[in-house]
């Protein structure tokens, strides 16, 4: 699977370590945030990856900020985007099965590395069930439409 990730200058080692870890698992690694540490602007990089995503440029998207919460809204801004913050791996896990999520947020400043490979692992893990979660999607994608 291609993942593009992003991320701002407080979670630099962070994006790094997942990155190694996703390469670990076989995965193709975009990175579409920053290597410095200099002060930016998180929405840029949530931009990015939702709109590698919304083209199919990459499969799906992670995203690293200082709390997932502020990269993540920029994120699902984007048409077609549905991502997620999660700070542990049951959230992230139900949040694909039933929401079909296709960007995982999270916060360098509240989840430690393991944790965050944790929280990837079971998102990477799980699939979309459809069924009952599909028509709930579909109605979340309408409201989207109401927007334009």
């Amino acid at each position: 699977m291609k993942i593009g990730i992003g991320n701002d200058h407080t979670s630099v080692d962070l994006k790094r370590e997942i990155a190694a870890y996703l390469e670990s698992m076989g995965h193709e690694v975009v990175n579409y945030g920053t290597d410095e540490r200099e002060s930016c602007d998180y929405p840029v990089y949530g931009k990015k990856v939702a709109c590698a995503v919304r083209d199919k440029v990459v499969d799906q998207g992670i995203l690293i900020c200082g709390t997932g919460v502020g990269i993540s809204l920029a994120a699902n801004k984007v048409k077609g985007i549905r991502a997620v913050v999660c700070s542990e791996p049951y959230s992230a896990k139900l949040s694909k099965e039933h929401n079909d999520t296709n960007i995982l947020a999270f916060g360098s400043r509240v989840v430690g590395t393991e944790l965050a490979k944790m929280i990837v692992g079971a998102w990477l893990g799980a699939e979309f069930e459809g069924g009952r979660h599909k028509r709930r999607v579909d109605m979340i994608t309408a409201i989207e439409a109401e927007r334009e």
